[in-house]
C-alpha cells in the first residue's frame, strides 16, 4: 500500500512539473516529462509495484533466491573439478587427453603456402631481390633467428 502512495505522488508531482513546463512554452519537454511521469502510475495500476514488493519483503522468496544461488555455485564448483581433472588425466597419460596439445602447435602456422618453393638443389628460391652483398653478414644474426623459428 506505501509503495502504491508513493508512484501516485511521483507521477502528480511529475505531471505537475510537465504543466510548468507547458505553460512556459516548453511543449517538447512537458511531454518528456508527462510521459516519464505515467509510468509509475501505470506500473501501480497493472500490479507491478504490488508484485515487486511483495517479493522483496517476502522471506519465501529470498530463500528461493539462496537456493538458486547454492544451485548455480554447485554447477560452477562441479565444473571447475571437471577441467581440472581432465587437465591432470591429459598431462599424466602423456598428453593424449581431450585437451591435449598436438606436437606441432608450437611451429608456426603458415604451412606450405607460407613457405617458398624449393629449387632442384634444395634450396628456397628467392622471392623479390637479393641484399646488397655488404649487408648480408648485418643481418646474419635476425636471418639466424628468423629460421630458427621456421619463418
Amino acid at each position: 500500500m506505501l509503495a502504491e502512495t508513493i508512484c501516485a505522488a511521483v507521477s502528480a508531482a511529475g505531471l505537475g512539473i510537465a504543466a510548468v513546463a507547458a505553460y512556459r512554452k516548453r511543449f517538447l519537454t512537458a511531454a518528456r516529462v508527462a510521459a516519464y511521469a505515467l509510468v509509475p502510475l501505470g506500473l501501480v495500476l497493472t500490479g507491478v509495484v504490488e508484485w515487486a514488493a511483495g517479493t522483496v519483503f517476502s522471506p519465501t522468496a529470498w530463500v528461493g533466491v539462496g537456493v538458486l544461488g547454492t544451485a548455480w555455485g554447485l554447477f560452477m564448483t562441479t565444473r571447475a573439478v571437471e577441467r581440472r581433472r581432465a587437465a591432470r588425466a591429459s598431462v599424466g597419460d602423456g598428453g593424449t587427453g581431450p585437451h591435449a596439445v598436438a606436437p606441432s602447435a608450437s611451429a608456426p602456422a603458415l604451412g606450405k603456402a607460407g613457405r617458398p618453393a624449393a629449387e632442384p638443389g634444395g634450396r628456397a628460391k628467392p622471392k623479390g631481390k637479393q641484399p646488397a652483398a655488404g649487408t648480408d653478414d648485418d643481418f646474419s644474426d635476425i636471418e639466424a633467428i628468423l629460421k630458427k623459428h621456421g619463418i
